[in-house]
């Protein structure tokens, strides 16, 4: 739309920021970004100042990949032992025993993350980014819980207010689906049925699905050019 300006308005979190963008020939071009699966409004509001905006650019740094060893606990009653330790992650379909292979439900991750001071650069950024989760995520850090769900792609959130330099201790709840206790409850040795439906529209052969925080998990500086 000619002699506006662009914003974008994002759907998934609400969140308003402007565009950059250019005027020429009766036409306004907008540069876009999108993240798999993303999506965007382009909204036109307000009157141009000028026929061009330009913005800073993030420029991503990886600073460490949080590996193993990975405590997972389990909730009570739900077929699963109350923890396991992982030294990589893996699917919970990929673990042996059967309570962990079938579970479905939250379980919660828990590790430290040693900070160094050299990560925490004034005007910059830290995210923690979970790489792949199936499905559902919510991470606490050092006891204090950020107020976001992480439900789709990119997994990540920013840290920079909750890590400090030094022992950090991170905390990541992750939820799957539910087919895959469907599924454990007509095992031909199930000891124990956890499911109860009506209707089973999964059989005992039916191919588990992905469960868990997959990653890689990584510390991620954003800085802005």
């Amino acid at each position: 739309m000619e002699g506006r300006e662009a914003d974008l308005w994002h759907p998934d979190t609400g969140a308003i920021e402007p565009a950059a963008y250019r005027i020429a020939n009766g036409r306004t071009t907008v540069p876009l970004h999108f993240d798999p699966y993303g999506s965007v409004f382009v909204v036109f509001r307000n009157k141009a100042a000028a026929l061009s905006r330009s913005l800073p650019y993030p420029v991503r740094t990886e600073l460490a990949t949080v590996s193993g060893p990975w405590q997972v606990n389990f909730p009570p009653d739900w077929g699963a032992p109350p923890k396991i330790h992982l030294d990589k992650l893996i699917s919970w379909t990929d673990f042996p025993e059967d309570g962990v292979k079938y579970f479905s439900g939250t379980a919660t991750y828990a590790r430290d993350i040693e900070a160094p001071r050299g990560w925490f650069k004034a005007g910059e950024k830290l995210l923690l980014d979970l790489g792949e989760v199936k499905e559902i995520a919510e991470v606490t850090v050092n006891g204090r819980a950020l107020d976001k769900i992480l439900w789709k792609a990119p997994f990540q959130i920013d840290v920079t207010n909750m890590l400090k330099p030094g022992v950090n201790h991170v905390q990541i709840q992750v939820t799957n689906l539910w087919p895959n206790r469907i599924i454990g409850d007509q095992q031909p040795n199930a000891k124990k049925q956890y499911a109860w439906l009506d209707y089973r529209p999964f059989r005992a052969d039916t191919p588990l699905l992905e469960s868990g925080l997959l990653g890689p998990v990584t510390i991620v500086r954003v800085t802005m050019h």
